[in-house]
C-alpha cells in the first residue's frame, strides 16, 4: 500500500472516531466513504468495521454507566438474523452504488416523526432495529441515520443515545466483518491494508473516541440533535455528488 494512501486510513481514523464520539453516527459515514477512495470495497467494509468496531467498543466503555443494556440485546438477537440472512445473498456494491446508497442514508433524518413513532426503549422497536440497521449496514456501509429514527422519540440523554448506540453498532460491525472478510480470508487477496495500519489505526480511534466524549460533555441536547442532522445531511451531499461522476465515468 502506498505510503500516502495509510495515512489517510490513519488519520481519517483519529478524525472521524472524534466525529463519532461527539455525534454518535456522523463519523461512520466519513469513514466509509473514504476508505472507499483508496480501497476495493469489500476491503472497504471489512477495514471499517474493523475500526468502527474498536471506536464503538471503547465509546461503549468510557460510558457504560449510560447504557440500556436491555435495547442492546433485543438489538443483537435481530442483528445476528439479518447478518445471517445477508450472508446468503453475497451481494457487494460497485463502487457508485456504494457511494449512492451512502449519500441516500442521511436523508432518514428528515423523516417528520410523526410518520414513524419508533421508540428504540420498546422491545419490539429494538428488535426491528436490530434487523433493519444491520441489514443496511451490511449493503450500504453505514446505517446510523437509520439507527437514529429509533431514539428521537426516547426520553435518554445525549449520553445515553451515544452509549447505547455505540454499544448496539459492536454487533453491527462484528456482522460486518464476518460476512466480507470471510470470503478475503479463502483467498489470496492483499486488499487488506496491512496489519501494521491497524495497529496505528485502532489506538488513534480509541483516542479520537476519547477526544469526542470530552467534546460531548460541552454540548446541549437541543445542539446535539440539531448538529447531527446538517453534518450527516452535508456528507450525503457529498456522496450523491460523487456516485454522479462515477456512474457518468461507467465506474457505477
Amino acid at each position: 500500500m502506498h505510503i500516502l494512501a495509510a495515512v489517510f486510513i490513519v488519520v481519517t481514523a483519529f478524525v472521524t472516531a472524534t466525529l463519532s464520539g461527539v455525534f454518535g453516527m456522523a463519523g461512520g459515514l466519513v469513514l466509509m466513504g473514504a476508505l472507499a477512495l483508496v480501497l476495493p470495497v469489500s476491503a472497504a467494509f471489512v477495514t471499517h468495521g474493523v475500526l468502527q468496531l474498536f471506536a464503538n467498543g471503547w465509546r461503549a466503555v468510557l460510558h457504560a454507566r449510560h447504557v440500556r443494556w436491555d435495547i442492546v440485546g433485543w438489538y443483537a438477537a435481530a442483528s445476528l438474523l439479518a447478518g445471517l440472512l445477508v450472508a446468503l445473498i453475497s451481494f457487494v456494491p460497485s463502487k457508485g452504488l456504494l457511494y449512492l446508497a451512502l449519500g441516500l442514508v442521511p436523508g432518514l433524518v428528515w423523516l417528520p416523526k410523526t410518520w414513524l413513532r419508533l421508540d428504540a426503549a420498546k422491545p419490539i422497536h429494538a428488535l426491528a432495529s436490530g434487523f433493519m440497521v444491520t441489514g443496511l449496514n451490511l449493503l450500504a456501509g453505514v446505517a446510523g441515520p437509520l439507527l437514529d429514527i429509533f431514539f428521537v422519540r426516547t426520553v435518554l440523554t445525549r449520553h445515553a443515545i451515544v452509549a447505547t448506540k455505540a454499544a448496539t453498532q459492536v454487533f453491527a460491525h462484528l456482522a460486518k466483518i464476518v460476512v466480507y472478510g470471510a470470503p478475503l480470508l479463502t483467498t489470496s487477496s492483499q486488499d487488506m491494508p496491512p496489519w501494521q495500519i491497524f495497529a496505528v489505526a485502532i489506538p488513534l480511534s480509541m483516542c479520537g473516541t476519547w477526544v469526542g466524549g470530552k467534546i460531548l460533555d460541552r454540548m446541549t441536547d437541543v445542539d446535539f440533535k440539531s448538529w447531527t442532522k446538517w453534518i450527516v445531511t452535508g456528507v450525503g451531499v457529498v456522496y450523491l455528488i460523487q456516485a454522479a461522476q462515477l456512474f457518468m465515468r461507467g465506474g457505477g
